[in-house]
């Protein structure tokens, strides 16, 4: 074998391994908080912490209002932890909608190791628990990005009232093929996060919503998503949106209140 050939297949070989090992730390980017911090927010709230098993703690957080019309399970993107992605909260509670966020393992203050079946393990622990609180048909899954995997996949094994999906992926090996397509990344990724096989078993209405410029998960993923039930899923373009931007959007805040009308 020649001696270039040799070093591209030992190249090769380097590169699949890194991602196998490491790929956590490229798909999560996450805020870690310590135990004793003190959340601050000017609308009423309450911390919330889920004991999954021993050792293994998922916190959140809960804002409510007086005579909720109904909740939202908000279920955040990649990087930074409920602190932060908090300021979404008034988006829903502002038309009298309860808003609880949690942090996946390992963001903020939410303790365990992380895999794709423990993720949503945990997240249907929480939904349980929420469904102790709230009639299921009150309750309302919102997944961004990342999260909308995760809540595509609880939305099929239950019945929320809605599912929305803010900027989905089709499946999240189609996400990363688009950076490293020279890989085998159906036996290399441990995150596989097949929405395009959960969609199809929801069976509440579901609304994705994404910008037509998203330059991180193309508007296609979505299109591909409706149209594997276009009777139940409503896609909105939101016009000129990014990956990270559609709150500055007029119209997303337009199509979330019409949504939440109903």
């Amino acid at each position: 074998m020649p001696t270039v050939l040799i070093y591209i297949v030992i190249g090769y070989v380097v590169i699949a391994a890194l991602v196998y090992f490491v790929q956590d730390r490229f798909i999560f980017k996450p805020e870690k908080l310590p135990q004793d911090f003190a959340y601050r927010y000017d609308a009423p709230f309450e911390e919330l912490f889920f004991d999954i098993a021993p050792g293994i703690r998922i916190n959140g957080l809960h804002f409510y209002c007086k005579e909720p019309k109904g909740l939202i399970l908000y279920l955040h993107g990649n990087s930074r932890s409920i602190k932060g992605w908090a300021k979404y909260a008034k988006d829903f509670y502002r038309y009298q909608y309860d808003v609880v966020l949690i942090d996946y393992r390992g963001f903020g203050k939410s303790t365990g190791k992380r895999s794709e079946k423990e993720m949503l393990t945990d997240i249907q622990f929480v939904y349980d628990t929420l469904r102790e609180k709230f009639l299921e048909q009150d309750i309302l899954l919102y997944g961004r990005s990342l999260g909308s995997g995760f809540a595509a996949k609880i939305a099929a094994d239950n019945t929320p009232r809605y599912l929305i999906l803010d900027a989905p992926y089709f499946s999240f090996i189609k996400v990363v093929e688009r950076f490293t397509p020279f890989l085998p990344h159906r036996w290399l990724l441990r995150y596989h996060l097949h929405t395009d096989r959960w969609i199809g078993k929801v069976n509440c209405h579901t609304y994705i919503l994404h910008g037509t410029k998203d330059r991180i998960i193309p508007i296609r993923h979505s299109e591909k998503l409706q149209k594997i039930n276009p009777h139940r899923i409503t896609l909105i373009r939101i016009r000129g949106g990014g990956h990270n931007n559609l709150p500055s959007f007029p119209e997303y805040h337009n199509f979330i209140r019409d949504i939440l009308k109903y």
